[in-house]
């Protein structure tokens, strides 16, 4: 069933279809999204994370990609696997060394004759070369084992441990710094609304939503960018994908504030000709996109989500967030989300257009306007809406 185009927000009357009138109190209840129930999830282009689920197929045993940039791929790894790696290469480099150590006692017969000089001190099997290795290595040094003048070779594999050390030192260190300084963990603290809204602003019809920064530090400069990715099912399950690039309103961003990023269904926006009505049954994803410069580290961050057209709320904007205090501004992220209704046609942009041009006069303007017979007469209706108002739900 479907509401009248504009009603109070305290209680609407509807009828049902078997003829009953029933009121319901809106004051209390809250319709954010048109959405509608389907059994079967459409796979998003982007999550709204911002990552992308796509998995790359290669022939099998080709890890070259991998291994070419292995730095790469060890920051990017989890921490778990960060950290098992980590443990991993000192204690394989312990062992292959200790394994070393012990060949050149066992050679030199440190193994069997306790009475010769041996290569290295108080190393007379695996366990004590192996201990030797990792004191080596982690230069704890207890002056118990050391090597001595009589092997050569010990001294040259010692100073080639030691080369060794500082190198893994300097690559396990540097992996780890760059993953707490990652750039994931900051644009995790700089978010984008869950949902989108289409409202008027300046007598034109513009897809908005809202950006913030969680965190106190503030960033120097930024650039906002949204693209519509649209895809087409081909024979054969292939897939062609499509990318329209929407123009923003403003950018160019000091993120101080939160901000609300405009895009105006103007003829030149792809989404034009879209409407409340088949908004549901359209196949689009919109990718919106921060790229920032942050004043504490100077590092270069993005921010990334997506929203689908069940995540675009037709005739609602965010509500106000930023108040005027003393001293300075109050900012209240519990309401970053939050939406209300407001009076907005329920006609694509270009329908809306179409009956506001070439004059803007009384006539164009009754055709927005909902009319009422009464006694044969057919009358226009005025509505005076409050602050408080809701558009047509389709429930």
């Amino acid at each position: 069933m479907v509401l009248p185009h504009f009603y109070s927000a305290r209680k609407v009357k509807m009828s049902t279809d078997g003829g009953e009138q029933v009121v319901i109190d809106t004051y209390y209840t809250t319709v954010h999204s048109l959405g509608r129930q389907n059994g079967s999830r459409q796979l998003r282009y982007m999550e709204k994370d911002g990552r992308f689920p796509v998995v790359f197929q290669t022939p099998p045993g080709e890890w070259s990609p991998y291994l070419m940039d292995i730095f790469t791929s060890l920051v990017e790894i989890r921490w778990r696997v960060m950290l098992l790696v980590f443990s991993l290469s000192y204690i394989m480099s312990w062992l292959f060394f200790g394994l070393w150590y012990w060949l050149i006692a066992y050679v030199h017969g440190d193994v069997d004759d306790v009475d010769t000089e041996p290569c290295v001190d108080n190393v007379r099997g695996f366990t004590g070369a192996f201990m030797f290795s990792m004191e080596t290595q982690s230069t704890i040094g207890y002056g118990f084992r050391g090597t001595t003048e009589n092997c050569m070779v010990a001294i040259i594999l010692v100073t080639v441990q030691d080369i060794f050390s500082c190198l893994l030192d300097t690559i396990i260190v540097g992996i780890v710094l760059s993953k707490m300084a990652s750039a994931r963990k900051r644009a995790q603290t700089v978010g984008f609304s869950k949902c989108a809204v289409v409202n008027l602003r300046n007598g034109v019809l513009c897809l908005s939503w809202r950006l913030g920064d969680f965190r106190g530090n503030h960033i120097l400069e930024g650039t906002a960018k949204a693209q519509l990715v649209q895809y087409v099912k081909k024979p054969l399950g292939s897939v062609v994908m499509s990318y329209q690039d929407l123009e923003i309103q403003i950018p160019d961003i000091v993120l101080a504030t939160p901000v609300t990023i405009i895009h105006k269904l103007e003829p030149s926006s792809p989404l034009y000709s879209l409407g409340p009505d088949n908004l549901l049954g359209a196949n689009f994803e919109l990718v919106a996109s921060f790229t920032y410069t942050e004043d504490s580290t100077g590092m270069l961050h993005q921010t990334r989500t997506s929203y689908t057209p069940a995540d675009i709320r037709w005739a609602q904007r965010f509500q106000d967030m930023l108040k005027l205090g003393k001293k300075d501004y109050k900012v209240d992220y519990a309401l970053f989300n939050e939406t209300t209704w407001v009076p907005v046609p329920l006609v694509s942009a270009e329908e809306y257009d179409r009956r506001r041009h070439p004059v803007e006069d009384s006539q164009s303007h009754s055709q927005l306007l909902p009319t009422a017979k009464r006694k044969g007469h057919t009358y226009q209706v005025t509505i005076d809406i409050s602050e408080e108002v809701m558009q047509q739900t389709y429930l």
